[in-house]
């Protein structure tokens, strides 16, 4: 066999190269984060390996593609339309920002931005734990106009994450009610509460309730809070490193089920 050639794609931000006949059909591919050689077909093993001399770096395993998981294949079979995992942090105050924008006259800024940006922090912030096996879903709708701001799944469970916008401000937690600076005290924590119950009977599985506060200038709890962590946006990695109650197949199944938009009609 021979005029094989290397195509370079990326899927997913990951790095893929592609071995190709002539007329374009793919024979093989090269994962190289997985440090994995795909082969469509035996028979092509060491044409391929040929081909992919120059791009190899360190051992690699060689094989046919590893056989989907049911999560994997629930994905595949999910509508574009229905699938919550593309949505960016803040995803529906983008687009009612966009549809109905901030009158220009407004002597005070739309309170709008304040939470956008509240919410692009913290999901920015839970972003980042995607390679310690963490997924993230952003702004999940829920019947009723409400949403879930973000809902996070990974080795030590899942979490509501509501964001909270406390840029420059002392907040005073004093269950359930939650003080901005000179504002007065909303029940938030019953909030987050809520959506953590709503969260739970739709996987039927434990969801623990977090307000993240973005920017605070102090926290004072007068008491601890039943059930709910009260975190900065800057301590959201320390939910890595509590302890593991999920196998990652538990996550990816969890993961796959959450991003149904189905999933949260009835809740």
């Amino acid at each position: 066999m021979s005029g094989l050639r290397v195509v370079p794609t990326w899927r997913h931000g990951r790095e893929r190269l592609y071995v190709c006949f002539p007329d374009g059909r793919n024979i093989a591919w090269y994962d190289r984060e997985a440090a994995r050689v795909n082969l469509l077909s035996e028979d092509s093993r060491e044409d391929v390996l040929e081909a992919l001399g120059p791009f190899l770096t360190g051992p690699v395993a060689v094989g046919p593609p590893p056989v989907p998981t049911p999560a994997e294949l629930a994905r595949l079979a999910l509508h574009p339309d229905d699938d919550l995992a593309p949505n960016r942090p803040g995803e529906a105050l983008l687009v009612a920002l966009d549809r109905e924008p901030a009158a220009s006259h407004r002597l005070r800024p739309d309170p709008r931005r304040r939470a956008l940006e509240a919410e692009q922090t913290v999901g920015e912030a839970l972003d980042r734990l995607d390679g310690a096996g963490w997924h993230t879903l952003h702004s999940v709708p829920l019947p009723g106009g409400d949403r879930v701001h973000h809902l996070a799944i990974g080795p030590a469970g899942l979490f509501v994450i509501h964001a909270l916008h406390a840029r420059k401000q002392r907040v005073v937690v004093a269950d359930p009610m939650v003080t901005l600076g000179r504002r007065e005290p909303q029940p938030l924590l019953r909030r987050v509460r809520a959506d953590a119950d709503r969260a739970s009977y739709a996987l039927t599985a434990e969801v623990r309730p977090v307000l993240a506060l973005v920017g605070p200038a102090g926290l004072r709890l007068t008491a601890p809070t039943r059930g709910v962590r009260v975190l900065t946006d800057t301590d959201l990695a320390d939910l890595a490193r509590l302890g593991g109650v999920l196998k990652p197949a538990d996550v990816e199944a969890l993961h796959a089920m959450a991003r149904d938009r189905h999933t949260w009609s009835r809740v």
